[in-house]
């Protein structure tokens, strides 16, 4: 079951009104909903595409002038204000242009990407029932203050070695899952450089990534509530820790699937029993584009 009222509260918050800034989702999952609904959210992100597109119209035009202002004057004088204004203002054309694109239906790899602090469709048990909510990758665990995003931005990952440490409050109690067809991973590269691995099963099903969920609510009532979550890692599989990163994403078996949303607080032991017997697809890596 999609759980919509989530999905609308994303997108236009608890009063009835536009959240301040329009909230980061996949646009694969935007572009999903609308060809097929529900129309009441399908709506909320048309609103949210027109006013961003006046935006970005406004951004382009700006940035364009920057970039001829900067030009013009390189050709007077050698000046690194002129040569930064070229050359951030044709990044961020490229960027205003390419989000544009995606507005329009321009398909891309990026469409599907899940970066921390982007919402994206976890799978939850609740009065019984399987539910889809719509979740931001980042977990602020209920009752901290909204700093944690700040002072732990690393909490889109839970490490197993931690669970009944810093995510005790949700260990035993909110579990999810997240579909996925592949993950990322930043490695030092042989020139010792930064580059970033794709990591996919070869066997080509889909991952169902074991995760920690958080309702997080504001005690002074000021800021909405918010629904997140962190994936929990492991050990690294071996061929993941041959490229030189440390962790690996636990993707447990579909058999597991329901003894997993609906944990039992009093048995930690069986939850472990299901991360020693998770899936070992046989992860094969490439550069990301």
């Amino acid at each position: 079951i999609m759980d919509i009222e989530t999905y609308v509260k994303t997108y236009w918050g608890d009063d009835g009104r536009p959240v301040g800034r329009r909230p980061k989702v996949p646009r694969a999952a935007e572009r999903d909903i609308l060809d097929h609904g529900p129309p009441e959210v399908a709506e909320l992100i048309r609103q949210w595409d027109a006013t961003e597109v006046d935006d970005l119209t406004r951004e382009l035009f700006n940035q364009r002038k920057r970039v001829a202002d900067g030009e013009r004057a390189l050709q007077s004088k050698a000046t690194k204000k002129a040569a930064e204004d070229v050359r951030i203002g044709t990044n961020k054309v490229k960027a205003a242009r390419r989000r544009l694109d995606a507005i329009a239906g321009k398909a891309s790899e990026q469409d599907h990407r899940i970066y921390p602090g982007v919402y994206c469709p976890v799978l939850v048990i609740e009065d019984g029932k399987r539910q889809v909510k719509l979740m931001r990758y980042q977990c602020r665990p209920a009752g901290k203050p909204s700093v944690y995003d700040r002072k732990y931005p690393g909490t889109y990952n839970a490490r197993r070695d931690n669970l009944e440490g810093f995510w005790k409050g949700q260990f035993g109690y909110s579990h999810g899952i997240m579909v996925a067809d592949r993950f990322y991973e930043n490695v030092e590269g042989p020139d010792g450089a930064n580059q970033v691995l794709e990591f996919e099963p070869r066997t080509g099903e889909p991952m169902l990534v074991a995760c920690l969920w958080s309702h997080w609510t504001d005690p002074t009532g000021k800021e909405p509530d918010l629904l997140s979550f962190a994936a929990i890692t492991d050990e690294p599989e071996p061929e993941v820790a041959a490229t030189g990163h440390d962790r690996t994403i636990i993707n447990i078996k579909p058999e597991h699937l329901d003894a997993w949303l609906q944990p039992d607080p009093g048995d930690l032991a069986a939850l472990y029993a299901i991360f020693d017997d998770k899936r070992h697809p046989f992860y094969e890596h490439r550069l990301a584009a």
